[in-house]
């Protein structure tokens, strides 16, 4: 059963490695899952997932091997959360509603008939007794008046639900969905090169006991050099436009963590496109020269943040750039390949959606852009494709 296991999680595209997998067998023979399937979840999660990445694939697959639940993968499962949320939308609470209705029954009676429901139900209900909606006394959906149901989605308000549908815990920490403010800290705790530095001042007490081991007690101090994150990067973000509007929140959450990770770090800002000034403050008011910023070391990172998204001209005219003091000169693509050319790692973060590269507002951008710059979507995958590319030392 438990090889069986192993072999269900690599399918699923949970990387287990055959070293934790005889880890977990340890673990069960000293009897740390104490015969329960609940207690070995936590043992088995704890030993075999390493991300949390895979929390979300390791619920559903342990469900699947363990409770015969089909796996269903996430496009399904969020073509069914979208419906039913379509369904529990704006909810109508009545001030009369009908008699209770299927009450006094068990949590797996109500979780079978919930499934059938579910198949049969083809339209929006409210106040009823029987249909998953809102109001009412029937003991699916939310803003209801049931003694005893299952919530889907809706704040809790009378307390009584014994089971909330369609929350799932760690779907935010998923490498193909975007950021979210659970998820943006673990992607950036990545961005990070840590290296020895400095005269060895920092007192190694791991080092020190053993030292002191081989020399039969004798005390014999051992030093360390500090550790400290050495990577530089300099960062662009666009923010102005109104095509990044519906990204502010999730960048500026970005940029804090990236502020937060990172010790040697210069941020400038730009709209649309990085022309020859760019600016030190988010208002736009203090300008640098772009020329002045291509004197950094050649080993300096570059890590661009904006959706690419303009009209062509902005980026192949001159005198493109939408600013009118900017009116001779040259295009923003000669700026960029200036960047490319200079620096030996550049990456840019599009906060635009993958699949929606080819189909967004300024797409022709986007394409030409993604010529110039490795770029990235703005998932926890994404950003560690990025990071990856930007601190991999070249062979």
């Amino acid at each position: 059963m438990f090889l069986s296991f192993f072999y269900s999680l690599r399918e699923a595209g949970i990387p287990v490695t055959p070293t934790a997998f005889l880890r977990l067998q340890e673990a069960l023979d000293r009897g740390l899952a104490h015969g329960s399937l609940d207690r070995f979840y936590v043992v088995a999660r704890t030993l075999l997932i390493k991300r949390e990445e895979y929390f979300d694939v390791y619920d559903r697959m342990f469900l699947h091997h363990f409770h015969g639940v089909d796996f269903v993968d996430d496009e399904a499962i969020d073509a069914i959360h979208a419906q039913l949320q379509d369904w529990l939308q704006d909810p109508l609470v009545r001030a009369l509603v009908p008699e209770v209705a299927e009450e006094g029954r068990s949590l797996e009676e109500l979780m079978k008939l919930f499934e059938e429901r579910l198949k049969e139900q083809d339209s929006r209900h409210d106040g009823g007794g029987k249909w998953i909606g809102t109001g009412g006394k029937s003991p699916f959906g939310h803003s209801g008046f049931a003694d005893r149901g299952i919530r889907i989605g809706g704040q809790s308000r009378m307390r009584s639900a014994i089971k909330v549908a369609g929350e799932r815990r760690y779907k935010d920490y998923s490498r193909f969905e975007v950021l979210t403010e659970r998820g943006v800290g673990e992607a950036v705790s990545r961005l990070r090169h840590m290296t020895d530095e400095g005269p060895r001042d920092q007192l190694d007490i791991d080092e020190t006991i053993r030292e002191t081991v081989r020399q039969a007690g004798e005390i014999t101090l051992e030093f360390a050099r500090a550790i400290r994150n050495k990577i530089r990067v300099v960062l662009f973000l666009d923010n102005g436009g109104w095509s990044m509007d519906p990204y502010i929140g999730l960048v500026s959450l970005l940029f804090r963590h990236i502020r937060d990770q990172i010790t040697e770090l210069e941020t400038f800002y730009f709209h649309n496109c990085i022309y020859e000034e760019v600016w030190t403050d988010p208002q736009r008011t203090q300008a640098v020269s772009t020329e002045k910023i291509l004197r950094r070391p050649k080993e300096t990172k570059i890590l661009v943040v904006g959706d690419a998204s303009m009209a062509p001209e902005e980026l192949e005219s001159i005198g493109g750039a939408s600013y009118r003091w900017m009116g001779s000169g040259p295009p923003g693509r000669y700026w960029l390949q200036q960047i490319t050319k200079r620096f030996d790692k550049t990456a840019w973060i599009n906060p635009v959606p993958r699949n929606r590269w080819t189909r967004a507002y300024g797409m022709y951008t986007i394409t030409q852009i993604g010529a110039l710059f490795p770029m990235f979507d703005l998932t926890l995958g994404g950003l560690e494709e990025a990071v990856e590319h930007l601190t991999v030392k070249k062979r």
